[in-house]
């Protein structure tokens, strides 16, 4: 199976998606940044001086959703029908994990915006917590499930 974003010459193309069938799509990434337990205590009592870290955060990671195609050279733009973005704390971490969740009625599949909003929310709490932690990492964004295509339902093993 070759690479379809590479045509016969070598040269990166977009697919053609044209002639596909319109079918709904969906999408869940997610991903986990860890920061120091003084961070993680002012983000969980929502007191960081910059704001609502985690609110913020969400808006990002939606707005990221839809601005995917700007942002992935060969990815097409898509008419998302929901982009929802939440987190869970982990205190015994010290991390936040997030998950993107993201659908639409189309001819291609959501999984690189899922994957961008999980990201763009997570870099949103980097950057609302660096005065505090610098040393925060971010780890483990993977795709976690997509239904819909001729590829169908894809759910990874844990």
């Amino acid at each position: 199976m070759g690479l379809s974003h590479i045509d016969k010459d070598g040269n990166a193309r977009m697919v053609d998606v044209g002639e596909k069938e319109n079918t709904k799509r969906r999408a869940v990434a997610c991903g986990k940044i860890y920061m120091s337990e003084e961070c993680f205590q002012i983000v969980a009592k929502g007191a960081m001086k910059k704001g609502d870290v985690l609110g913020v955060a969400q808006i990002a990671g939606i707005m990221g959703t839809k601005r995917t195609g700007d942002l992935i050279p060969l990815c097409h733009s898509l008419a998302l029908t929901k982009s929802k973005v939440t987190f869970t704390l982990l205190e015994d971490e010290h991390g936040i994990l997030g998950r993107c969740e993201v659908t639409c009625e189309g001819k291609t599949g959501v999984e690189m915006e899922a994957l961008t909003g999980v990201s763009i929310a997570l870099l949103t709490v980097y950057d609302m917590c660096k005065g505090v932690d610098k040393s925060m990492h971010m780890e483990e964004i993977f795709l976690l499930e997509k239904e819909g295509g001729k590829s169908g339902r894809y759910e990874r093993s844990v």
